[in-house]
């Protein structure tokens, strides 16, 4: 069941996407290109876009860069992607927004890191420039605190605090009233600057999953603006992906967050779309979006000694992430749909009946038959090599979608 929303927020409008009141929880993710290189960042926008990521953040750290974020957003647009495009700024935001115009005319939101805008006195001035180029751009900002790059004289004073009034609480928690402070209060400074209200998006990013959590609690019980939830700095593969599911799914179950990014750090040359994938699916796995077919698939065991049922698997998660911004184009509820692919005949059937399509192959002893099920009914059996099977199996998923998705209507 969909979960009630506790956070009231105010809704922001970043391009044609709406984050906050009572808006799905959105996702995001950010290049990792060189950002002046225009032709692979957009290229990177395109492929995180048709992956199912629904706002896209590049870095801008250089004169080069902030010139070439016109020409990013072009290519992407005669790409067909209207994914908005997002600024990220540290130390210099203040400069490049004002020495390019037309980047920051470009951008539909700009990420601006109160910890390191700038010190001492220059500090509120720099932030305040970009709150007012944002102002007189109409363009919403992302106030976000980082756990890696806070105010540290703001900590150093609490840490004071703690210290002559002996009040016991951990360098943790001072921390944490910390995060929170400085989201509030430079949000107090945005809205002086003459920003709106609906054009404030605040994170408070930590990389512990329990601080993440606490402090969210306490931002979320503190202001009505829309949140933007990340681990930074989650780690690596299946590590970066269950730390951000433990800490973001807590809040997010409590409706605590109106917009996710699922940081990774990927391989040498790996797929920078894990994090959009795994942002999917955990929003997918709580009930709360459904953004492509979900595979059910066996996790074996001695009874599946051969590798077929992995393998099908594999290529069956392959195939709908493929195919799955054409069919979005063009199929109704396609995104809902469950495939099963089961390994043996333990939970095989019962599996696959429960899928919209499912295929049971046999296990170690098993008759060497593949029953396929269709919403609840044993339609067909396959046989031969995992090719012809493959082959098959794939057909039957295509034609699947083809016959009982509604069309959508394409303009001409």
């Amino acid at each position: 069941m969909p979960i009630t929303t506790l956070h009231r927020t105010i809704g922001v409008r970043v391009g044609d996407i709406q984050i906050g009141g009572g808006a799905p929880v959105a996702v995001q993710s950010m290049t990792i290109t060189d950002t002046a290189d225009a032709e692979a960042t957009a290229t990177q926008c395109v492929e995180l876009a048709d992956a199912g990521s629904e706002l896209v953040r590049i870095t801008v750290n250089t004169p080069a860069a902030a010139e070439a974020v016109p020409e990013i957003k072009r290519r992407m647009r005669d790409r067909g992607c209207q994914t908005p495009l997002i600024g990220d700024f540290h130390y210099n935001g203040h400069l490049l927004l004002s020495r390019y115009p037309g980047c920051a005319a470009a951008l539909d939101k700009y990420r601006i890191n109160p910890g390191n805008v700038g010190t001492g006195s220059r500090r509120d001035k720099q932030f305040t420039t970009i709150c007012q180029i944002a102002r007189d751009h109409g363009t919403p900002v992302r106030i976000g605190v980082n756990g890696g790059s806070l105010n540290q004289d703001l900590v150093m004073a609490k840490m004071q605090v703690n210290t002559d009034q002996r009040l016991g609480r951990s360098s943790e928690e001072i921390i944490n009233d910390c995060m929170v402070q400085s989201a509030l209060e430079s949000t107090a400074l945005a809205i002086e600057a003459g920003l709106r209200p609906d054009q404030i998006i605040i994170s408070c990013k930590v990389s512990s999953p329990r601080n993440l959590i606490a402090i969210y609690r306490e931002l979320a019980s503190q202001t009505n603006q829309p949140l933007h939830l990340g681990l930074t700095e989650a780690g690596m593969s299946l590590k970066g992906q269950v730390w951000s599911a433990a800490a973001m799914g807590v809040l997010l179950e409590q409706g605590i967050g109106d917009t996710i990014r699922v940081s990774l750090t990927p391989s040498p040359g790996g797929d920078r779309r894990n994090e959009v994938y795994a942002a999917c699916e955990l929003l997918q796995a709580l009930g709360l979006r459904a953004f492509a077919p979900s595979i059910t698939a066996c996790p074996g065991c001695g009874r599946t000694t051969s590798t077929t049922f992995q393998s099908l698997a594999e290529l069956i998660q392959r195939h709908v992430r493929e195919m799955m911004p054409v069919w979005k184009t063009r199929y109704d509820g396609v995104e809902k749909m469950r495939v099963a692919v089961m390994g043996c005949v333990v939970n095989g059937p019962g599996e696959s009946r429960a899928a919209n399509i499912g295929i049971s192959l046999p296990g170690t002893g098993e008759d060497p038959t593949c029953p396929v099920y269709v919403d609840g009914e044993h339609t067909a059996t396959l046989r031969g090599s995992y090719d012809e099977l493959a082959d098959a199996f794939l057909r039957l998923v295509d034609d699947y979608i083809k016959t009982r998705y509604d069309k959508k209507s394409v303009p001409v």
